[in-house]
């Protein structure tokens, strides 16, 4: 009896004489060749982009965020990659204990709220640099694709997006830095971003992006995951066997390839975000219902029908109904 009075005095000692609890109970977070790890273990990304909106709004909300970690959880999924910040230490510690990782996204211009353009994002990064939820920070979302918005001048978004990096490192030199990019980097895109850690890239190319795996591996040796890659589950046409119309097999089908795809070259890839957990019905029309439509640059390699349908690319519905597709990754997530 006296030794376990003992053991928890020394335990409270030991606790209070740290200068930073978080020190204790943080994951170590790394990167070795290709790969990422946690507590010097490989970490797979098995992961769901995340912008949660709900019906009838345009702003994004943690209400349901009980329900979506328990379907995530199911999901075998261990990531969550959310495209603006979280600012609600309950909300991190939500994941946390979910037992999830997160990839929090900066935008450039989110008029002021921790973005890249104010330098907001700093306050952010001292703010929860400590969170154990967090696996790294991203910066930017396919934003090669838009030189209009930088002047005209990719070089210009490459120069802020370079001395972000460069700056959170500083900062917090205990998590790696990405960026989330919109295909396979061109030799400009790579010779101008030396302080990314890791490479994220946004790829659509049908239901198989296995020659991705091959080109980054002749371009660069750092890991690199898919930020986001998937397909939609509306055919706006009736193509190889597929019919038209709302079609959850298209969409099964499709992401069991993508995802058989990223398996097999785990040697090269360190994981994928499928996008998205749930239909966005405030892309396209009236946020009270699911409209037909919508268009993203640079995407008419969605399966099978070359367009997409921006509000029907969840893995459940906008009511957390699971559709055939949730089935399919739970059985990819789960068993490799």
């Amino acid at each position: 009896m006296k030794l376990k009075y003992f053991n928890i005095i020394f335990l409270l000692i030991f606790f209070v004489g740290c200068n930073d609890f978080n020190e204790i109970k943080n994951d170590v977070i790394s990167i070795s060749e290709r790969s990422l790890l946690i507590n010097n273990k490989k970490y797979f990304i098995k992961g769901i982009c995340y912008h949660p909106v709900p019906k009838g709004s345009t702003e994004r909300s943690f209400e349901n965020i009980d329900i979506d970690l328990s379907l995530m959880v199911d999901a075998g999924i261990n990531t969550v990659r959310v495209y603006e910040p979280i600012d609600d230490v309950k909300i991190l510690d939500k994941i946390e204990q979910a037992g999830l990782k997160i990839i929090i996204g900066f935008g450039y211009d989110q008029n002021g709220y921790y973005d890249i353009l104010s330098g907001t994002y700093i306050d952010y990064v001292e703010k929860y640099k400590n969170h154990n939820s967090i696996l790294f920070w991203e910066l930017g979302n396919e934003y090669n694709y838009h030189p209009e918005w930088f002047e005209n001048d990719i070089i210009n978004w490459y120069t802020a997006l370079n001395n972000t990096a460069g700056k959170i490192q500083e900062i917090d030199k205990s998590k790696p830095v990405s960026t989330a990019h919109g295909e396979i980097p061109d030799n400009l895109a790579i010779s101008s971003l030396d302080n990314i850690d890791v490479w994220g890239l946004n790829i659509y190319r049908w239901d198989n992006p296995s020659p991705v795996f091959d080109e980054w591996k002749s371009i660069s040796s750092k890991p690199m995951y898919l930020s986001e890659a998937g397909s939609d589950s509306y055919m706006t046409i009736e193509r190889l066997g597929y019919s038209k119309g709302e079609n959850q097999l298209a969409q099964a089908d499709a992401n069991s390839k993508i995802l058989n795809a990223v398996f097999k070259n785990s040697n090269i890839v360190s994981g994928v975000l499928v996008f998205q957990f749930t239909d966005g019905l405030w892309k396209s029309g009236n946020p009270e219902k699911q409209d037909i439509g919508g268009w993203a640059p640079n995407s008419i390699g969605v399966p099978y029908d070359g367009s997409p349908n921006e509000e029907f690319w969840g893995i459940v519905d906008i009511d957390r109904k699971k559709k055939k597709s949730f089935d399919v990754i739970k059985e990819k997530f789960n068993n490799n």
